[in-house]
């Protein structure tokens, strides 16, 4: 690897090695049989596998691995022909990257990316060492800035909080009260698993909505894809079509059908605020909780484009197939709709990969 300070100038520097940098790795690859590109990545974790080596073991996709594969090569699970489980996926990501020989570096936490006007590109520092690329990828993913909403009380409730992110099985909540909040499917896996353990109650600000049985999860990658081709109003095509459509988000999982079957899949709604104890329930009764989970989804992790200055209000990064309006030498991946329809998605990552990594070798082409 370069030392400071760099002289080498790479053609693309990829940030992140989770599924975004993988699939982005794959096309680059292929890409360099008819164009020379010299390109690696930058990895913050320990070793293969990006964000999914911190999930909680018993996790399973919602989809079969046919449908939850990166490019080229297909994933397997070892225990059924069934949505994989987690050791799958990191099995999978592990033999990926070895088999595709893609140049990955780690651990590597990449603290800036910022325009180096002397070389004409752009500079990559970890605050110990420095690279040069004329593109970027920046593919960091979200689990690394889970979002916990700002309820009253927070701060002062003495119990245990714990996001899904973080969520390690259900050992520690073994007979205690425990309250899951979010509506979605990581709601509804890890309630299934703690209720089986635990005094615990699904806690919901709208109530959830279930995908019949035998659909898995292609449906949900399939209507993000129509909502952003809509450009956010997926009734206004195909509407017998729509009509027709599985209605619901969340999947019916092996554990999340049997806690149904036994009556147990119920929720409650959301609370009002927190105590040093406990919850203030909507009819202003107190109840005492030994822990929360809040699985209420993730932010993008984009802290190190700040000194490009292309984040918006919101936080994103206002962006056309992936290249970034402001400084179109950065191009994202792997952040969701608003990069790419379901990007933050394993099939998604792969799809936006292949639709904008060819835009991204046309750049560098005219760059040069």
């Amino acid at each position: 690897m370069p030392s400071k300070p760099a002289t080498k100038i790479f053609d693309v520097i990829v940030i992140g090695g989770g599924q975004a940098g993988l699939a982005v790795g794959y096309y680059l690859r292929r890409a360099s049989r008819k164009q020379t590109l010299d390109f690696i990545t930058l990895d913050n974790q320990p070793k293969s596998g990006g964000a999914w080596q911190h999930f909680w073991p018993s996790l399973r996709l919602f989809s079969p691995a046919s449908v939850s594969s990166l490019p080229g090569r297909m994933m397997t699970s070892a225990k059924d022909d069934s949505s994989p489980y987690l050791e799958d996926v990191l099995s999978y990501f592990d033999n990926y990257e070895k088999h595709y020989k893609l140049p990955i570096y780690r651990p590597f936490e990449v603290q800036s990316v910022e325009r180096d006007e002397e070389n004409n590109c752009l500079r990559v520092s970890d605050g110990k060492f420095t690279w040069l690329a004329r593109a970027v990828v920046s593919a960091t993913g979200i689990w690394s800035n889970p979002y916990i909403p700002e309820i009253e009380g927070r701060q002062t409730f003495q119990g245990k909080q714990t996001h899904s992110a973080h969520y390690a099985g259900p050992d520690a909540y073994k007979g205690k009260r425990v309250l899951v909040v979010g509506a979605g499917n990581s709601g509804a896996q890890i309630f299934a698993e703690l209720v089986q353990v635990a005094d615990v109650s699904w806690v919901t600000r709208t109530p959830p909505q279930f995908l019949p049985d035998e659909v898995d999860g292609r449906v949900l990658f399939e209507r993000a894809t129509k909502r952003v081709k809509n450009d956010g109003n997926a009734d206004t095509q195909d509407e017998d079509n729509e009509k027709e459509a599985p209605k619901g988000d969340i999947v019916m999982m092996p554990p999340v059908k049997e806690a149904r079957d036994k009556g147990l899949l119920t929720t409650q709604p959301m609370f009002e605020r927190l105590t040093e104890q406990g919850v203030v329930w909507p009819d202003g009764s107190e109840e005492s909780v030994d822990a929360i989970i809040w699985c209420t989804g993730f932010n993008p992790e984009l802290e190190h484009l700040a000194p490009l200055d292309v984040i918006e209000e919101d936080g994103k990064v206002l962006t056309e197939q992936g290249q970034s309006v402001k400084e179109p030498r950065l191009w994202l991946f792997g952040y969701g709709d608003w990069v790419s329809p379901a990007s933050a998605t394993i099939i998604g990552a792969g799809r936006s990969a292949r639709e904008n990594v060819p835009a991204l070798v046309e750049f560098l082409k005219g760059d040069s």
